[in-house]
């Protein structure tokens, strides 16, 4: 089976140009034009490996990169034009496992690729997780509870995801508000807080009294470890 790539940039000429190199060492290639699209397409797609351009058209591409770090642990290289020290480290910070600037050489990207993915390998994540008649799947961003499909918002599964990728860990207020919603939310305790009540009444099976959705007093949440 061909390892998949998700290549996010706005310029057509960077996808013609790796498709047909990348395509010649074995990767299954799609492209995203916006970060928009690249979230629609990260779900149907489910991709071994992204290639994120920072200067995407709708939203910058920390951002897009923030939100696919929510989504998943996809090996994330970030390609960009921006030589500045700061935005490779503020990239490398919010989750990216490696950067490349354009221009670029195409063997240097492939060994980058390999290392990425070889890494990926030794640290994999649930695409799958169940606990307690609840099966969240990943990939596909679909939810059930004792097989009926539950009805999420698109907040209340990226919150769901969030919390279920670090089952059995407290995640701070702090944590869960920038990671699901930015850092310019990262006070809104109360914003959560409605939306963490809004989750449980939909994912247990008696809402006041959460086992899978629990409280950290003074801290935070944490979603229930997986017998």
């Amino acid at each position: 089976m061909s390892t998949k790539v998700l290549v996010v940039d706005d310029e057509p000429q960077i996808l013609r140009v790796l498709r047909p190199a990348l395509t010649a060492s074995g990767y299954e290639i799609t492209g995203a034009g916006t970060g928009a699209e690249a979230l629609v397409v990260l779900a149907s797609f489910a991709p071994d490996l992204i290639i994120l351009d920072l200067g995407l058209p709708d939203m910058d591409g920390k951002e897009a990169l923030r939100r696919i770090r929510v989504l998943t642990g996809t090996p994330v290289i970030v390609l960009s034009a921006r030589d500045r020290e700061a935005e490779k480290i503020m990239a490398l910070d919010m989750g990216a496992d490696d950067y490349v600037e354009k221009p670029f050489s195409m063997g240097e990207l492939l060994a980058r690729m390999r290392a990425a993915l070889r890494h990926a390998s030794d640290v994999s994540e649930p695409q799958c997780i169940k606990v307690d008649g609840l099966t969240i799947d990943v990939v596909k961003r679909k939810v059930e509870k004792h097989g009926i499909l539950l009805k999420l918002t698109p907040k209340e599964l990226d919150l769901l995801i969030c919390l279920a990728r670090h089952a059995g860990k407290p995640l701070s207020h702090r944590e869960i508000l920038k990671a699901v919603w930015g850092p310019a939310h990262e006070g809104d305790s109360q914003y959560l807080r409605v939306f963490v009540g809004q989750l449980r009444a939909k994912i247990e099976d008696d809402p006041s009294e959460p086992k899978l959705l629990l409280t950290d007093p003074g801290f935070g949440y944490r979603f229930v470890e997986a017998d």
